[in-house]
């Protein structure tokens, strides 16, 4: 076995310096990451972006063309599957069988005893407004439901690691609520959750850590706070008397958006925020608030977006 640049300790879960192509189709370049234990950990990125393929990658459901992935010290997922909840994009549920007896089968095929895990069920189907469709075919419930049915499937052998692609799909804001409720517990009790989503706000209510992707590539990764913090410099928000729409010609002032008395500008990088006061106080505008403001998940994909996109077009322009 060649030798990685990172290494897994304890459960924590390593990408190193991973790649998969489909034809001529770059799904995945060059990824290392660690992905800790006992925390909610988030692939995001637009559609198409390489979310899926490495939850698969992940999963051991397709293999890297180069690359390695650890789980706990060198194990596989194959080596680890019954610890392994898994909640697919594509809906994968027997439409014909009953709600109950298909969650015991999936609980069954992963190892766990049938009459053991029956109460872990009926306690799901009540938390997720079931219990009443349990002798339900599959077919007959609405999408949502199949979606919280097969939530539940994910959860009933125990797992330890969740992986979840687009968990919220289909669900409609109470039971995505719900999910996210169910989701932070999970973390309370120690589990691994991973999960893939293209809908910042979802992560951002979530996340520990996370992993933008933009074309298979990873362009910004790490601790959610830490990573908001460290590119949050330039964002201020101001509470002020009079118009402060002079700021817009400042050659500093890379976006501008003001509501009322509130504004808010986002700071060309290294660019000092106490350029700003001066030039208010300069103008005499009375100030109530003069805030350095986190950005928003949203904020930072779509900043890093277009770094990236200005970065490939200078790199085509080159060769």
């Amino acid at each position: 076995m060649s030798r990685t640049t990172k290494t897994a300790e304890d459960g924590d879960i390593v990408f190193t310096n991973v790649s998969k192509s489909f034809g001529e189709v770059q799904a995945v370049k060059e990824l290392s990451l660690r992905l800790p234990q006992g925390q909610i950990y988030g692939f995001l990125g637009p559609n198409g972006a390489g979310k899926t393929t490495c939850l698969r990658m992940l999963l051991s459901i397709i293999l890297p063309d180069q690359g390695e992935i650890h789980l706990q010290g060198g194990a596989t997922a194959w080596d680890l599957r019954d610890q392994i909840g898994y909640l697919p994009e594509e809906r994968g549920l027997y439409r014909r069988m009953q709600v109950m007896d298909h969650l015991k089968f999936l609980a069954e095929i992963k190892g766990a005893d049938v009459k053991a895990v029956e109460p872990r069920i009926l306690k799901w189907l009540e938390r997720l407004g079931l219990a009443d469709r349990a002798k339900s075919k599959v077919m007959d419930l609405s999408k949502g439901n199949q979606q919280k049915v097969q939530f539940i499937g994910t959860l009933a052998h125990n797992p330890s690691l969740l992986v979840l692609d687009e968990v919220f799909s289909g669900l409609d804001p109470i039971n995505q609520q719900q999910i996210r409720d169910i989701l932070l517990e999970l973390r309370k009790e120690g589990k691994t959750i991973i999960f893939s989503t293209h809908i910042m706000e979802q992560a951002e209510q979530l996340c520990d850590g996370i992993c933008l992707i933009h074309r298979g590539q990873c362009i910004m990764e790490g601790a959610l706070d830490e990573l908001k913090a460290e590119h949050g410099k330039g964002k201020l928000q101001l509470e002020h008397t009079g118009s402060v729409d002079f700021l817009q010609a400042k050659d500093y002032i890379l976006s501008y958006r003001t509501t009322g008395n509130n504004t808010e500008l986002q700071l060309k990088e290294d660019a000092d925020p106490n350029l700003v006061l001066t030039a208010l106080l300069d103008k005499d505008i009375k100030i109530q608030r003069f805030e350095l403001a986190n950005p928003t998940l949203k904020e930072l994909f779509m900043q890093k977006v277009e770094s990236s996109e200005e970065n490939t077009e200078g790199d085509t322009t080159d060769a």
